[in-house]
């Protein structure tokens, strides 16, 4: 019986291959032979989650054929890999990526660092800040005061608690769009609203249009849900949506769906304008595509004299054409797994009904305690101490990288949680590798595009200041010479720090 899961083409792999890049060798720096540069480069899809876990790779003569390469090459590469734990081979079954004992199995997405390793490891993988006290513990308390009457239910509330709805809907309405609490769903995070919505609009196989780059969890979900993602490009810089590129796609390939983050981008900062958000619902509408929004970020401004556009929603407040997407999860915490959709009262009772086949409800103390910081104010104190502590460690990331890396390229985003970083020509994916040996853990640009884009970047989110984003942007510049140089750590082990 065959060991693999899946299987990986030889040209897909060639491609994934040719997407990996470094910087020429410097004087006197050794080239590794061809066969171990191939081992190398399989080995890194593979840690990057970009070619998955028992998959089975192409035989030696098709993969040396998409490479131009010599069958000796992909043989000795494979023997490597054979020896180092990567992969694993059986007569008549062929060879399938492993991972060695003792290792963790790379995952696709960007989760959160085991608490137990924060010791030894600067997490810069995961955009999230810790919980802003004491609006926490003031909301699980206010909750707690709320809950007996509920504690008599059943406690299934598939559209969401009736006064958290009504308290969201309550809140777009004094934004201006006015809203009916049927227009509202509330779910379990922005990601289980994105899931819901995919699955009722964007079966296996339909397009989906995404921005290029994009947040990289939602890229993830959507290619499990069996989509083709259509990428969109981005604008260079923080001028964020090239609408002659959407006008294009929106009308050759006729996505199902178009996902956007208007607010903030996740993850280069960008913000759109009104008339960018204006043309965006225009154009969906003529093309029959559902425009996706997602404002998680929307209340991360960082600079004081930011001025929000209207939201995506506001160009369409009946709902039929845009449905929205928000979250406590980034502006308050992501341990507070509670977000909500937006849209016409049809798609909402749609995706309530879908939802008794999925996860039936979202927690009810959790619900209780958003509402509370809602009803009392807290939310906007609570939000404005994010905005403080963001702005603080953005403030202090940006001096430390431009101190440790001159190289390096970006502009500084004036709000949302992270920054887009072009790494001065090096592989962004060998950065991310050799991070986690110095003691940095960075997510590298291909997570956040479709078929190893972006390999000349990587994000690096505002979680954490002061001595510790001056200790990170260290390793990150000591992560880069191992990179340039091809070397070593020199089985140095990064030293714990505590900030």
């Amino acid at each position: 019986m065959a060991q693999w899961t899946s299987a990986v083409g030889a040209a897909q792999l060639a491609r994934l291959l040719g997407s990996q890049q470094d910087r020429p060798a410097g004087p006197g720096t050794r080239r590794p032979p061809a066969y171990r540069a191939l081992a190398d480069g399989i080995r890194l899809l593979v840690l990057e989650g970009r070619v998955p876990v028992a998959a089975r790779l192409p035989a030696e003569r098709e993969l040396a054929l998409a490479l131009s390469v010599s069958r000796t090459t992909v043989a000795a590469a494979y023997e490597a890999l054979r020896g180092e734990g990567f992969l694993e081979s059986r007569r008549g079954a062929g060879s399938w990526t492993a991972v060695p004992a003792g290792n963790p199995v790379p995952a696709r997405g960007l989760e959160p660092l085991p608490p137990e390793a924060l010791g030894s490891m600067i997490d810069l993988g995961c955009a999230a800040l810790p919980a802003p006290e004491p609006w926490l513990t003031r909301a699980v308390q206010g909750a707690l005061e709320e809950l007996p009457p509920y504690a008599h239910t059943h406690g299934d509330y598939p559209a969401g608690l009736p006064a958290l709805r009504a308290m969201i809907a309550d809140r777009y309405t004094q934004r201006g769009i006015a809203t009916m609490p049927e227009q509202i769903m509330v779910t379990t995070g922005a990601m289980g609203a994105i899931d819901a919505i995919c699955h009722l609009f964007g079966g296996r196989g339909e397009r989906i249009a995404v921005e290029s780059p994009s947040y990289a969890n939602i890229l993830q979900l959507m290619r499990e849900a069996g989509a083709r993602l259509v990428p969109v490009a981005m604008a260079e810089g923080l001028t964020g949506w090239d609408l002659d590129r959407w006008r294009q796609v929106l009308r050759e390939a006729a996505p199902r769906i178009a996902y956007v983050v208007a607010d903030f981008h996740n993850p280069t900062g960008a913000l759109a304008d009104e008339d960018q958000r204006r043309w965006l619902v225009d154009a969906a509408r003529s093309a029959g595509t559902v425009l996706v929004a997602d404002e998680t970020m929307s209340e991360l401004w960082l600079d004081e004299d930011v001025e929000m556009p209207r939201p995506v929603c506001g160009f369409d407040p009946a709902g039929s054409t845009v449905i929205t997407v928000g979250s406590a999860s980034k502006a308050f915490w992501a341990g507070m797994r509670i977000g909500w959709v937006r849209a016409a009262p049809d798609v909402i009772r749609s995706l309530v009904a879908a939802r008794a086949y999925a996860d039936l409800g979202t927690p009810v103390l959790e619900q209780l305690a958003v509402n509370w910081l809602f009803g009392t104010g807290g939310w906007e104190e609570a939000v404005e101490l994010r905005r403080t502590q963001a702005r603080q460690n953005r403030d202090e990331l940006v001096s430390a990288v431009r101190r440790e890396l001159p190289g390096w390229e970006f502009e500084v985003p004036r709000g949302g949680l992270t920054l887009w970083v072009r790494t001065g020509g090096l592989s962004g994916s060998r950065l991310a590798e050799a991070g986690e040996r110095v003691g940095v853990r960075v997510p590298s640009g291909p997570r956040f595009g479709v078929d190893g884009a972006f390999e000349g970047y990587v994000r690096l989110p505002f979680t954490v200041g002061g001595a510790v984003a001056e200790e990170a942007a260290v390793r990150l510049a000591a992560a880069a010479r191992i990179v340039e140089t091809g070397g070593t750590t020199g089985g140095e082990a990064p030293r714990t720090f505590v900030a």
